[in-house]
């Protein structure tokens, strides 16, 4: 198993953390810092918990107003970055609500090293308006991390981040940032404004759609976001979604010599399996193939994950694939025992499937 995320913040990490206090704050308590960091619920803390409990523990032991632990914890940042660091930004999350233009300066410096797309959020539900503005004036930033995080802070669905309800209720305020954005010559921003789209795709499809009918062959740039932005509704099946790329629902194509290498494997173990698909017709043409896994959940219901093998246009008769999927215990997924099914989709329809027993 992989070390636990959580397990960055060791005791040589939380040590280096207070050797770079110590450079501008002398006076920096390290006895007392270390004992309140690893105090009787630090085992028990996730990796936020975590998170919010370091940020907290820094604002007490400098013992100064808002503005003033914002003058040392700046260049300190600077000597961190990944999400390990992201309790800098954190501290104005949780401090810096009433400190607007003290703030956004810090937001903006700090995202630099490690990001603050966490941190925004509470300033977008606070004034929504206000904040994207900033938000938008970040967009064009000569950084591109500030720039990302114009997009990344206001995804209304954002992973593990604070939730913005009314962004899923009306992502207009989005609209401009992602606009702006979506000839970046970052590829780090354009994956973020892909991201943002999905999300937004899955509350606002027919906005999303009115996007890529705009956006679609504007650039390379925005095919491709607007390709990984739509995915969801892909793998939805969406037929005006697969039309924009040229799949048409219901293929001429059919599924054979579909075999599982094993009908029942343990955890931990691997499925291996082939199958050929052939066309009626004198070729295959533009497909998007993918399996599913309805996998048995805890209770003995079935819940589907779609996996994409390939897509494009294949020009010869039939095609034939082998794909191998893990059963491994991870932190994303457990798995249960039960029967199991696989299938086959071909341009978001089911053109096959088998069972398989897991134990």
């Amino acid at each position: 198993m992989p070390e636990p995320l959580k397990n960055s913040y060791n005791k040589q990490y939380i040590s280096r953390l207070t050797d770079s206090f110590l450079i501008s704050v002398p006076s920096f308590d390290v006895d007392l810092f270390h004992k309140k960091i690893f105090d009787d619920d630090w085992e028990g803390r996730e990796l936020k918990s975590r998170m919010d409990h370091i940020a907290k523990m820094i604002y007490e032991i400098l013992a100064l107003d808002y503005v003033g632990v914002l003058q040392l914890i700046k260049p300190v940042c600077e000597k961190f970055g990944g999400y390990e660091a992201m309790f800098f930004p954190h501290i104005i999350e949780l401090y810096g609500l009433d400190f607007w233009d003290e703030s956004m300066i810090a937001l903006e410096h700090m995202t630099q090293f490690s990001s603050s797309e966490f941190a925004v959020r509470p300033f977008i539900i606070h004034s929504p308006l206000k904040m994207m503005e900033q938000m938008l004036r970040w967009a064009t930033h000569e950084n591109h991390h500030v720039r990302r995080l114009s997009s990344e802070g206001c995804r209304s669905r954002l992973p593990w981040a604070m939730a913005l309800p009314e962004f899923k209720k009306d992502p207009s305020l989005i609209l401009p940032i992602l606009e702006a954005l979506k000839n970046d010559d970052s590829e780090y921003v354009r994956r973020s404004v892909a991201n943002n789209i999905n999300d937004i795709a899955k509350d606002k499809p027919e906005l999303v759609k009115s996007l890529a009918l705009q956006w679609l062959g504007d650039s390379k740039n925005t095919d491709w976001i607007i390709k990984h932005g739509c995915r969801t509704l892909l793998k939805k099946a969406d037929p005006d979604v697969l039309a924009f790329f040229g799949y048409v629902s219901r293929p001429d194509v059919e599924v054979s010599d579909f075999l599982m290498v094993d009908d029942v494997i343990d955890i931990g173990e691997e499925i291996n399996f082939s199958f050929l698909l052939s066309s009626k017709n004198s070729m295959l043409g533009m497909l998007r193939i993918e399996y599913a896994i309805d996998y048995v959940k805890s209770n003995g219901s079935h819940s589907r994950k779609i996996f994409k093998i390939s897509e494009g246009n294949i020009q010869s008769k039939s095609k034939s694939i082998r794909r191998r999927q893990s059963f491994k215990n991870m932190s994303t997924r457990k798995h249960y025992s039960g029967r199991h099914v696989l299938a086959v989709i071909v341009n978001g329809e089911e053109v096959g499937n088998v069972s398989f027993r897991v134990r």
